[in-house]
Formats: structure tokens, sequence, C-alpha cells
């Protein structure tokens, strides 16, 4: 399995990205492609220890820059990082492709380059949310904003196949949602999607409601990308505003700070289950090949963990079980 990585990608490349990966191949085993500007790469590898890794780099001259307009960017620079990268997978170089670069060319260079799964109108992005009762799949998470209720129905698909082959759920609940539990409430979108999926065979549970996120009613949240986006970035905000009180809490008196003292594992642990980077990116679903989007502030610790997401995708060929779900029930789709 060899997995390529845009080393250019991100606010902190190549240097997070190059050390991401040396211990993401130590880890992993895996084979890895740096691509992007060889001189600066090869700096970056010269400069720590990357022993008895598998690395190789493949020069891109050019870098797509997050203020890049995504469509006109891949057209005028055809040697950047994300285009060589995922031209890579396209020729079966490399299973997977994985950037904290320009989300939106990354999306773009998969529609343009890898191309669509048969039966998927449009690819999504699965973001993958911690929660008291398990790691929740929600999609899409902002790759489509003006959706129909075949898309959503297409996601459905998608984001259950995915909670099944990645997240290990065997039978996974799938929930679209909307402004109330009840059929009649939501809109024209999310009505018509729910009556597609009723007639689709797969485990679904009706509407949910945003707190249901962390209720354990669903493990796979179905909605447009503008829904999604809003919420996955709600729940980042909150996260960081709930450590900013629990910190200006235990500073208003000594007993709270022995407190947390002694809570200092408990509070590590519930952190670490609410960073980002332990689960590195997000994938973009219904194209051919693995793409993991990550974050642009992504460090080495999120590169590694989105390098090790796009080895199970590649190992699981979740292309192929995309696809295999759609034919199966492709009654939904007429």
């Amino acid at each position: 399995m060899k997995i390529a990585v845009d080393a250019m990608g991100g606010d902190h490349a190549p240097r997070e990205v190059v050390r991401g990966a040396i211990q993401a191949a130590r880890e992993n085993g895996f084979s890895l492609v740096l691509v992007g500007q060889e001189p600066r790469i090869r700096e970056e590898l010269s400069a720590v220890d990357s022993s008895g890794t598998d690395i190789e780099v493949v020069h891109a001259s050019e870098v797509v820059e997050m203020c890049d307009v995504p469509g006109i960017a891949l057209r005028k620079k055809r040697d950047s990082s994300i285009r060589v990268g995922l031209s890579l997978v396209a020729d079966g170089s490399a299973a997977s492709f994985v950037s904290a670069g320009n989300s939106g060319a990354v999306m773009a260079g998969g529609l343009l380059i890898l191309k669509k799964i048969r039966g998927v109108d449009r690819p999504a992005i699965a973001a993958t949310i911690p929660t008291p009762h398990g790691p929740v799949v929600l999609i899409d998470a902002g790759a489509n904003v003006g959706c129909k209720p075949v898309h959503l129905l297409q996601f459905g698909f998608m984001g259950e196949a995915y909670s099944r082959r990645i997240l290990g759920i065997p039978r996974p609940r799938v929930a679209v949602v909307s402004i109330g539990e009840e059929d009649l409430k939501g809109s024209d979108l999310t009505r018509e999607t729910c009556d597609l999926l009723r007639n689709t065979g797969l485990r679904f549970v009706g509407n949910a409601e945003g707190r249901d996120f962390f209720s354990g009613k669903a493990d796979v949240f179905v909605c447009d990308g503008f829904v999604g986006n809003v919420a996955v970035k709600t729940m980042e905000g909150m996260a960081q505003a709930f450590g900013q009180f629990l910190k200006a809490e235990i500073a208003k008196s000594s007993l709270a700070k022995v407190g947390a003292m002694l809570a200092e594992g408990a509070i590590r642990s519930v952190r670490k289950r609410l960073d980002y980077a332990e689960h590195g990116g997000a994938p973009l679903l219904g194209v051919r090949g693995g793409v993991m989007i990550c974050h642009g502030s992504s460090d080495r610790r999120a590169i590694k963990n989105a390098i090790r997401a796009a080895g199970s995708m590649a190992r699981f060929g979740m292309d192929e079980e995309i696809s295999r779900s759609i034919a199966a029930r492709g009654h939904a789709l007429t």
C-alpha cells in the first residue's frame, strides 16, 4: 500500500507534514510518497531521523495557496502538489491522497482527476464526531450546499458504508438532520429524503435534531453541506469554549485547582477525545480512490492520524464498498 501526501499543504507545511509522515510510516509500515517542492522536502527529511521508513519524494513545483480560487488554481497550476498527488492515485501509483491544503481544490481535483464512483452524483465529506456513545459520522460536512433528496440519499449510503467498514459498527443507524423528530417536521428536502431512505433497507431511524448528535440515537447523520459545516464548526467552537470555561473556573479558587490536579488524567483524556487531530481529517467519499482532507492548521500528530485513516480506507476498499452498497439498493435511486 502506498499513500501520497501533499507535503506543501497546510499552515505548517512542509515541516509538520514531513514529521507526521515519518511517524506514520514508522508506526504503520506504510510506503509514502511526499509530493511537493523537492528541495524543501529533502531539507526537512535530512533534519530528522527517517531511517527504517519507505518514503519517496515526487517533485511538484507549484503550491495551491489557501486564498486561491480552487477551480482556477487547478487549471493554472498544473504542477501543483494537489494535482500531482491526486494524479498518482488516478494512475494507480498510490492508493490514497492526504492533504491539509486548500480543501476546495482537493474536492475539485477529486472530481476532475479521480472521477466519481458509479451511482454517486456528488461526493461528500464525512466528519467523524466523538460522542459519549462512540464516534458518529456526519455527512455532508461541507462539500455540497444546494442538494436534492437523491443526493442526501447517496450520502446516506456512503456514510453507512464508512461507519460499517471503518468505524466497525455492524449495522449503523441512519438519521436525517432536521428541526424535529416528527415526520412532518423539516423542509421539503428533509421530508423527501426520509421517504427515500425508508425504502433502502438501511437501518433508518427517522429525523434527528442537533442535540441527537450526542444522544446515541444514530450512527450516521445525513444533511446537506451547509447544515453539516455549520454543525461541525459549532461543535469545534463549543469544545474550545468549554475548555476556556473550565480553565477560568479552576483559576477562581485554590480548592478548584486542587480538584483539577486530582482529575488531571481524566481532563487530559477528555481533551484528547475532543481533539480533531485524533482523527486527522475527514474523507471525501464518492470518488475513486481514497482522499483525506485535513485541517489547514494540522500538526504532525494530525497528519500522522490522517495518513493512518487513509490507509484504512485503502485497506477496506471504501470506494468499492460504496459502489456495492449503492448497486445493491439501486431501486431507491429510481
